[in-house]
């Protein structure tokens, strides 16, 4: 018997599984999301000899966690009870306003408001829950960058895009400054076609900028290496041979997809809670440099600043490092 919170065929002919799968894109575009794709849940097999071989040669620096719940990586049934849907969302990050350009020190354009990790969550939690209103109760998990998900491998199984040389995501005319998220469901709706276009040809403009040498093949990036690793995910002291390297950036860094061509049309996003807090409109670098440890709390900390990963310690040695960069 059906209920009334069932979805039907409707006069198009459409089935429950493809009317479903067009009601969740419908949700996601009204909560703010630029892109929805779904994909079945299934074992990624093709993806299990890219990540051992990256595991193998060390690529994942001193993040230990990334050689953990390797089964788990690959196949989000293990995540999720019953899991038959990958939900894969889209988040555009592009700030509305940038730092000033006399700004000798730099941040990630993802940072500079509230950290994503909340804002995602909270909007994909409401998706969840309109599912839950629309066929019933269901068993489901909802990430972003918070679990062992291949979020980008993800994004290419439900048609959103395609990874670069430079391993981010790149969605066609919108570019790769976007967030990803998931709801891994049990839930049964049609999927989307496996996006299968290369999108970045005999361009090499990401490998060529990058000034550590970070990616070592197309697709491909030595962690240890990459200035978003050396200023937020190493807690220790940025080696030597990258001290004078970072370019200015402090925390996080844009080169690799600053150069990207297909980021020369990107457009801000219309996400209030990413808007940029105060520090990534009005500091200076004096600012910066003097920032005491109480400003820092006060500044990122109590805001929900995504600066707030890192502490008073590494945002000055980070700092340091740019300074040697400078001499």
């Amino acid at each position: 018997m059906r209920t009334n919170n069932q979805p039907t065929n409707n006069r198009r002919g459409r089935s429950p599984r493809q009317t479903l799968s067009s009601a969740i894109k419908s949700k996601a575009a009204a909560l703010g999301f630029d892109a929805c794709g779904l994909a079945r849940a299934s074992a990624l097999e093709e993806y299990k000899p890219v990540l051992d071989q990256w595991l193998k040669q060390g690529y994942h620096g001193k993040m230990a966690y990334m050689a953990n719940h390797f089964a788990k990586r690959l196949d989000p049934r293990l995540l999720t009870e019953g899991a038959k849907t990958v939900i894969v969302v889209a988040q555009n990050h592009y700030p509305p306003v940038h730092q000033p350009a006399s700004a000798g020190y730099k941040v990630a354009r993802y940072a500079y408001g509230k950290d994503y990790h909340m804002v995602m969550k909270n909007k994909l939690q409401k998706l969840a829950a309109f599912i839950t209103d629309l066929a019933g109760e269901h068993s489901y998990r909802v990430f972003t960058d918070s679990a062992p998900v291949l979020e980008r491998s993800w994004a290419v199984e439900a048609g959103l895009g395609n990874t670069g040389k430079n391993a981010c995501l790149i969605l066609p005319r919108k570019g790769s400054f976007y967030f990803l998220g998931e709801v891994i469901t049990s839930v049964e709706a049609e999927p989307d076609t496996p996006f299968s276009k290369d999108l970045c040809g005999s361009c090499t403009r990401c490998m060529d900028a990058c000034p550590t040498s970070a990616i070592v093949a197309p697709g491909k990036i030595d962690a240890g290496k990459c200035i978003s690793y050396l200023t937020i995910e190493l807690k220790d002291r940025i080696p030597e041979p990258f001290r004078a390297k970072t370019r200015g950036w402090i925390f996080g860094c844009d080169i690799c997809q600053e150069v990207c061509p297909h980021n020369r049309h990107a457009l801000p996003h219309q996400e209030k809670d990413l808007e940029p807090l105060n520090p990534f409109t009005d500091w200076t670098d004096h600012n910066w440099r003097t920032c005491t440890k109480e400003e820092f709390s006060r500044s990122f900390k109590q805001t929900g600043s995504a600066l707030s990963r890192i502490n008073h310690e590494k945002l000055a040695d980070n700092i340091s490092c740019a300074d040697e960069g400078c001499r």
